[in-house]
């Protein structure tokens, strides 16, 4: 199977079992999303699900969250971890949309990453889900996938994320990156991964991947 044959595979196989594509983190818009994809780094979409509406209740835009100390909010998100870290970049963030940006998130990845606490994974999810402009956010499920996939080298995200750009359709980005993590959760996981239920990886697999998940059988 080509290189070519194989991306189109995966495209109709996540097509075919995501049709519809639910996100992941709640929000209701680009600030909400901004401060629940930044306090997702290093903990679940579950945990952040469970924070962020008492987070929200005080404080769901710049200005309510300005008026709120550093220390005020650690102890809010605290349940998502990194919480010293990550109060403070919204308490700092914050100041900045209402400084520079008139309370509003700002469009493009380049601008979200000069904010506090906002690296480029957060910056394009952003960009993708709150303003629908291509993008492919990269997180650890896609960064397995697409190397057990053969799809690229895996030998960091930065490389993962060119790769799938190069490969897959602009068009899709956003529908894909989503596409994959769910996929990744649900038949290809790091752990208690079993190929007989992972269509795409069994089908198209590295062999070397497929090689291994073998003799781990035995």
């Amino acid at each position: 199977m080509t290189k070519a044959e194989k991306v189109s595979f995966v495209i109709d196989t996540l097509k075919r079992l995501y049709p519809q594509i639910p996100i992941p983190l709640d929000h209701k818009d680009p600030y909400t999303l901004l401060i629940a994809v930044l306090m997702s780094a290093q903990s679940t979409d579950v945990k952040v699900n469970q924070i962020t509406p008492l987070l929200f209740e005080v404080a769901d835009n710049p200005y309510d969250m300005v008026k709120l100390t550093v220390e005020e909010i650690r102890e809010i998100i605290k349940p998502v971890g990194l919480s010293p870290m990550k109060a403070k970049g919204i308490h700092g963030l914050s100041h900045i949309l209402i400084d520079k940006y008139n309370g509003r998130v700002p469009e493009s990845i380049e601008e979200l990453e000069q904010l506090p606490a906002v690296g480029h994974k957060t910056a394009s999810v952003v960009v993708a889900q709150a303003f629908n402009i291509p993008a492919f956010p990269v997180d650890t499920h896609i960064h397995r996938l697409m190397y057990r996939w053969g799809l690229t080298t895996g030998k960091n995200v930065v490389q993962t994320e060119k790769d799938a750009k190069r490969l897959f359709p602009e068009h899709l980005w956003n529908d894909l990156h989503l596409q994959i993590i769910w996929y990744g959760r649900q038949y290809s996981p790091a752990r208690g991964w079993d190929l007989e239920k992972d269509i795409i990886t069994a089908t198209i697999g590295r062999k070397k991947v497929i090689e291994e998940w073998n003799k781990g059988r035995k």
